[in-house]
């Protein structure tokens, strides 16, 4: 039986979840973590990148010295490689439509896998009562160290305000403005969850308004 602790904002445990195994009853190989990971990380780069060839860089065409009578080697050009401020040898270029796919129903899996593990390790609890109007990072710091949250990476999961039914509850905004500065602490709405933030976190806490959404997850991955 899988268990998630629930604290409040002062460290303090309230209760706690009872999660059935059947609902972490999730596998992905290592291969599939892997290329999920990979993929997304590619599609991070901007592919921006550009040097100049020794055509491109900015330098006199005359030749550096004459080519024959000092003994040294022939050079043409001071644009060549070999000197200084000349053209780079097969340097990166911009690269466009360099998107790698990832499979809609193996991308679910992951993320379905990586939490319920999580989960199933006691590394997973839930924040309640968090209903600050304004964000306060002395408030939010002093959670991760009496919750012992202080050390490694920590992932927050709130939920996006846009599908809040009550407009007025701005409190996941207002804990991730709250945690900017900590170290190592990072903050995701339920609907931007992907494997490689869970695959890097090493604890997790989920906001009370997004824990549904979180086991909601879980569920799908073992309905796949």
């Amino acid at each position: 039986m899988g268990m998630i602790k629930k604290r409040d904002l002062s460290g303090k445990e309230t209760g706690e979840i009872d999660v059935d195994d059947s609902k972490l009853a999730i596998s992905a190989s290592s291969q599939m973590i892997k290329d999920t990971i990979v993929a997304i990380r590619k599609n991070a780069r901007q592919w921006s990148a550009n040097t100049k060839g020794r055509g491109e860089v900015n330098k006199t065409k005359r030749k550096p010295h004459a080519q024959k009578g000092l003994g040294r080697a022939r050079q043409g050009s001071m644009a060549a490689s070999q000197f200084k401020g000349g053209g780079i040898v097969f340097g990166p270029k911009p690269k466009f439509d360099q998107h790698v796919k990832i499979n809609k129903k193996e991308r679910r899996q992951v993320v379905a896998h990586l939490l319920a593990t999580m989960i199933k390790e006691g590394n997973t609890s839930v924040l309640e009562g968090y209903k600050e109007e304004e964000p306060k990072t002395k408030s939010v710091a002093s959670f991760f160290g009496s919750a012992d949250l202080n050390k490694g990476r920590v992932l927050v999961i709130g939920k996006n305000p846009k599908f809040i039914e009550d407009a007025v509850d701005h409190s996941s905004l207002n804990f991730a403005i709250s945690m900017r500065n900590i170290p190592k602490k990072h903050f995701l709405y339920s609907n931007q969850l992907n494997s490689y933030e869970l695959a890097i976190a090493q604890k997790i806490v989920v906001m009370d308004n997004a824990i549904d959404d979180v086991l909601k997850l879980v569920e799908i991955g073992v309905k796949s």
